[in-house]
């Protein structure tokens, strides 16, 4: 992951800071950064975003293609993800990057592994035998922190964007089933956003913990711990990194700002993605390029 160098006076002013409740960019410790949310920004998508949460910059397409039901899930389709952080900088070139690459990709598929995330059976055609797969694919443009708390944002967001075309399955006399698709483009599947859950990062300075950390704050953070929360506030998983150790006072003190926080977050992704749907066509578009 990138990093930056600090010197011991720097990292002593970063930690009475945040002691105080006063971070280095005026924040307190449960505030986030400027978030900028777009979607619908790749035009060769079933669904896309771009998030910036202050340095950060991430681009998320999601490409619905039709593929075989898994054996163990027969009326379920599916979703995979794909990371790639190559783009970042020379120090996440090569196996740097590919590591945290899948270390990123294994995180989303635990986030997305409870049941109710994502409705997956309606991405069922045949059972067993035709289905919808979701590829989601993730590029990471820029990292100034935090960043699996920007990709679950973007994630979220494209899945709210993401349109997916209505199929028909026809039976002939013979019993030969043929697939048919919409060819009206408003004709399409919406996916139900609400139970998908946001990764809320909370980063262990000195004997507090902040939301949103930048660089130079992961750089004074020797513990992390990963809540993923849904917009009612249900934690569905968490993961610590990080060299450092959590007492099990501070572990629950995270929950709970992470529950609180998390609530928060997608209150305000959710207000952010209707008004640009109310806006229909109209909306100016910056695009990826932009």
């Amino acid at each position: 992951m990138a990093s930056v160098v600090l010197s011991e006076a720097e990292k002593l002013y970063i930690v009475h800071g945040v002691q105080e409740d006063l971070r280095v960019d005026g924040r307190g410790c449960e505030d986030y950064r400027c978030a900028e949310v777009e979607t619908d920004v790749v035009s060769n998508t079933s669904g896309s975003a771009r998030v910036k949460l202050g340095e950060t910059d991430i681009l998320v397409g999601i490409k619905a293609e039709m593929g075989t039901p898994k054996l163990e899930k027969p009326h379920e389709g599916y979703l995979e993800f794909f990371v790639d952080c190559s783009s970042n900088s020379p120090e996440l070139e090569g196996r740097g990057g590919e590591e945290l690459g899948i270390d990123i990709a294994n995180t989303l598929y635990r986030v997305f592994s409870c049941e109710n995330s994502v409705d997956l059976k309606s991405l069922c055609i045949n059972p067993r035998e035709h289905c919808w797969v979701l590829y989601v694919d993730v590029l990471l443009l820029e990292c100034g922190g935090n960043i699996f708390d920007a990709i679950s944002i973007a994630v979220k967001a494209a899945l709210f964007n993401t349109r997916i075309p209505k199929v028909r399955v026809l039976e002939d006399e013979e019993g030969t089933k043929e697939i048919e698709l919409s060819d009206d483009p408003y004709d399409c599947i919406r996916l139900n956003v609400d139970e998908v859950p946001c990764i809320v990062t909370l980063s262990k300075i000195g004997y507090r913990h902040v939301v949103d950390a930048t660089l130079q704050e992961e750089a004074c953070s020797l513990a992390s711990l990963l809540i993923s929360v849904t917009s009612k506030g249900a934690i569905t998983s968490m993961k610590k990194v990080g060299k450092g150790s959590l007492d099990p006072e501070s572990i629950f003190e995270m929950m709970e700002t992470g529950q609180r926080v998390g609530k928060l977050l997608h209150t305000a992704l959710q207000k952010i993605l209707d008004e640009e749907e109310s806006l229909g066509t109209s909306r100016p578009k910056v695009g990826f390029l932009g």
